[in-house]
């Protein structure tokens, strides 16, 4: 394993040196490096829940569905919360850099554990994961902000550019790890030369051990593009920010106050967003016909819709935005946007639901295809906001530690969707279920529509 104090240390180059007009080689790195982590990330995520409530027979753990989902909440809430420390630990000592290739390693090393079929490298593998995903996932973001001058023009686009590689990882993903653990035709061929084909669902899972590894290795052969860019502490001028500073002004709590009532609002959104990969997943597997023009397809497979739609219409938004010039929403109101959408999305599934009640019959998967379009255009108005939102407010010195402060919403936000999750039942009122969180996230975009005109008082002149 590399050392990652060993590594040679690039000369310090300007964050400006790139034309104005194109964004700087090391975004590219940032990438392509958050692309292979969303793909393991993503392609264990499709498989989590359906590999816990599959029986032992068909190669699962034959979990009940609350106990599932209580541990798909907790994981994925973890996940974010470890974002919390790792931004910490790599403003204070680390710095970004090595964080994310040392949190990149780790993130390898538990999806290898999750590829043995093993109850305890089982959990062992989720403990690895959320470890290296604290350390990483706060950490890169900031280091696309670090990448430009402030008040740089570019840097919204930048995270625009970024969050595609999200999503192309996201919508591949599901793809790959679904037909490996799902797919009649791999696991034939499993069958056809002597393995077990319920060992699909771990050549799934090591499907992302091999992507998150292809991450480090870009990773780290695009390390000369940074600069001094993600820096451990010990290693930047005098002259930039250290551990020690004045104190913060007026503005700089002002700002803060704003980032923690968006984070509010941030967590509301997430427990509805998150159900993507828990309560959605099951609705896919148990009650939707996954047939499309005659061939039937892995009920995985509805977790790359939502990266579909992403990046179709990421070039839509990012077009309106700057079509709209002066009348553009402000930040508050993309996230009211959000929250809009998402109990849209809401209301859709339940009356899949009810029509699932009414007839006996599983649905069409047109209702899903809706469901996950309503939610992208919320993910849209909300989540690429919310980074370059915080890495503008923050005050740079705690840049890393703001960011894992908004990646605790996202923590929040999963537990909370974990739970709600937990009341599936294919046999249940799953109308009532849906339309209880479509009501909160309408209620949320009620409450910050109000609120849109005071926080951005508190913003200072960040739009």
């Amino acid at each position: 394993m590399t050392n990652p104090a060993a590594l040679v240390e690039p000369a310090p180059v300007s964050r400006a040196a790139a034309p104005p007009h194109r964004h700087p080689p090391a975004l590219w790195t940032l990438f392509l490096t958050e692309m292979w982590e969303r793909f393991s990330y993503y392609g264990m995520r499709a498989l989590l829940v359906l590999y816990m409530t599959a029986s032992a027979a068909n190669g699962g753990l034959g979990f009940t569905v609350v106990d599932a989902a209580a541990i798909y909440g907790w994981y994925t809430g973890l996940v974010y919360l470890a974002a919390l420390p790792g931004g910490f630990l790599a403003d204070q000592f680390l710095g970004q850099r090595r964080a994310v290739l040392i949190g990149g390693i780790v993130i390898a090393a538990g999806h290898v554990c999750l590829a043995v079929p093993s109850l305890p490298l089982f959990y062992l593998g989720l403990g690895l994961i959320i470890c290296g995903t604290g350390l990483l996932k706060p950490n890169i973001s900031t280091m696309v902000g670090g990448l430009y001058p402030e008040n740089d023009p570019r840097r919204d686009a930048g995270f625009s550019i970024f969050y595609m590689g999200i999503n192309i990882g996201a919508l591949v993903a599901p793809l790959v790890c679904g037909f490996l653990a799902q797919h009649p035709a791999f696991l034939g061929f499993l069958g056809r030369h002597g393995l077990d084909p319920h060992l699909g669902w771990h050549f799934g899972f090591g499907a992302a051990a091999v992507g998150m590894t292809l991450g480090i290795l870009q990773f780290v052969a695009g390390r000369r593009r940074f600069g001094a860019v993600g820096d451990a502490p010990r290693g930047r001028k005098a002259a930039e920010p250290r551990q020690a500073g004045p104190p913060f002004t007026r503005k700089d709590w002002s700002r803060i106050a704003a980032i923690f009532i968006l984070f509010c609002f941030s967590a509301l959104f997430w427990s509805g967003f998150e159900q993507a990969g828990s309560s959605l997943n099951l609705f896919a597997d148990q009650l939707t016909d996954n047939v499309l023009f005659g061939h039937a397809f892995p009920s995985t497979w509805y977790q790359s819709i939502n990266s579909i739609f992403i990046i179709l219409l990421a070039p839509v938004f990012a077009w309106l935005w700057v079509h709209l010039g002066d009348r553009e929403p402000s930040s508050p109101a993309k996230f009211a946007l959000g929250l809009f959408w998402v109990g849209v999305a809401f209301i859709t599934v339940a009356a899949g639901a009810w029509v699932n009640q009414r007839t006996g019959a599983r649905v069409s998967p047109a209702w899903l295809i809706f469901v996950y379009l309503f939610s992208t255009l919320g993910e849209l108005s909300l989540s690429p906001v919310g980074l370059s939102t915080v890495t503008k407010l923050a005050p740079p010195r705690i840049s890393s530690l703001m960011m894992g402060v908004w990646f605790l919403s996202l923590a929040i936000g999963n537990k909370a969707g974990g739970w709600v999750a937990g009341h599936f039942d294919p046999h249940g009122n799953l109308v009532r279920l849906f339309l209880s969180v479509a009501l909160v996230q309408l209620a949320a975009c009620l409450v910050l529509a109000f609120l849109v005109r005071p926080i951005q008082k508190l913003m200072a002149g960040v739009h």
